[in-house]
């Protein structure tokens, strides 16, 4: 028996849509509008970062549209939801790649990559985006235009964008798994030979390090629904699942939030925040945080793997 969503269905969806991704939009313009606020902030490894925010802003923004109106708005927004969404998970790649290049087989030349970079990520996205044309068939789905109803409209639109994601996920937990296991391994040795001071310091490092193996599962996090949502979909079409499609919209909308978060809220951007609220704080208030500039030095020191990254660029 065929299922279809409600009015009221829609319309929830719809809000949570535009919520989730005004969220994203926030985050993610933050992250851009640092980078170009603060120039201590402009090196190889952060500039990864602000191409992925950027694409996360972009996309969190056609992707808050809500429903437009059937036609050429139907079309646009469709089109450039799914571009910049799918260079947005290819900048994850990059950043990933950077890491494993710099870490785990000490290259220096990353910055020479950076024009490969973008014609890899905007050009991956421009041909999965034409390609998705194949048996195209917009319609609404009470919170977007970026679905499609034929059943090869359907298929192209996973195989266009859920394959390559899914293709960037296991990528990325590849390669943050081979530069955890080398820095962790490069630790225990350095720990045998070096004194207590630095143990305690080569524990605070490796406890930063192992958050790198949590950003795989922004991508998880955020698509695992809709992937779920889009096969559920294909092999039972006529049957709607309102909690399914509730969890998909809210996740995928939430991915540049998260992304903001872990990538670009990291302890360069906190000093440089910091720093420049100081010049505004006041004196009094001054004196009852005598050690917020130790706080600090302790947090940049955590990051050890961001900055050898940026200092070997």
């Amino acid at each position: 028996m065929a299922t279809v969503l409600s009015l009221h269905d829609r319309g929830i969806l719809t809000a949570v849509n535009s919520g989730a991704s005004s969220l994203s939009f926030v985050g993610s313009g933050f992250i851009v509008l640092c980078y170009s606020l603060f120039k201590e902030l402009r090196k190889f490894s952060f500039k990864l970062v602000f191409y992925l925010s950027l694409s996360d802003m972009l996309c969190s923004f056609f992707n808050m549209v809500g429903d437009p109106s059937k036609g050429f708005f139907c079309y646009a927004q469709g089109y450039t939801t799914h571009f910049f969404c799918v260079a947005s998970f290819l900048w994850t790649t990059t950043i990933a790649f950077t890491l494993h290049r710099t870490v785990v087989r000490h290259k220096t030349d990353v910055e020479d990559l950076e024009a490969i970079f973008h014609l890899y990520v905007w050009g991956t996205s421009l041909v999965m985006t034409v390609i998705r044309s194949i048996g195209n068939d917009h319609t609404h789905l009470g919170a977007w235009c970026w679905a499609q109803t034929g059943r090869t409209g359907k298929a192209v639109h996973f195989i266009t964008f859920y394959v390559p994601l899914w293709g960037a996920i296991l990528y990325n937990g590849f390669t943050y798994f081979q530069v955890i296991r080398m820095l962790n391994n490069a630790t225990r040795m350095a720990v045998g030979m070096s004194d207590r001071a630095y143990q305690f310091d080569s524990r605070t490092d490796t406890k930063a390090l192992n958050r790198w193996g949590y950003y795989p599962l922004i991508l998880i996090g955020s698509w695992a629904f809709g992937t779920i949502n889009r096969i559920h979909d294909f092999i039972e079409p006529g049957h709607k699942i309102f909690w399914l499609t509730f969890l998909d919209v809210g996740t995928a909308g939430l991915m540049g939030l998260f992304n903001s978060i872990a990538y670009g809220l990291n302890a360069s951007v906190r000093r440089a925040i910091s720093e420049r609220l100081e010049l505004f704080w006041p004196e009094s208030l001054k004196r009852w945080f005598p050690n917020s500039s130790r706080h600090r030095n302790q947090q940049q020191q955590s990051e050890l793997v961001s900055l050898k990254v940026q200092d070997q660029q």
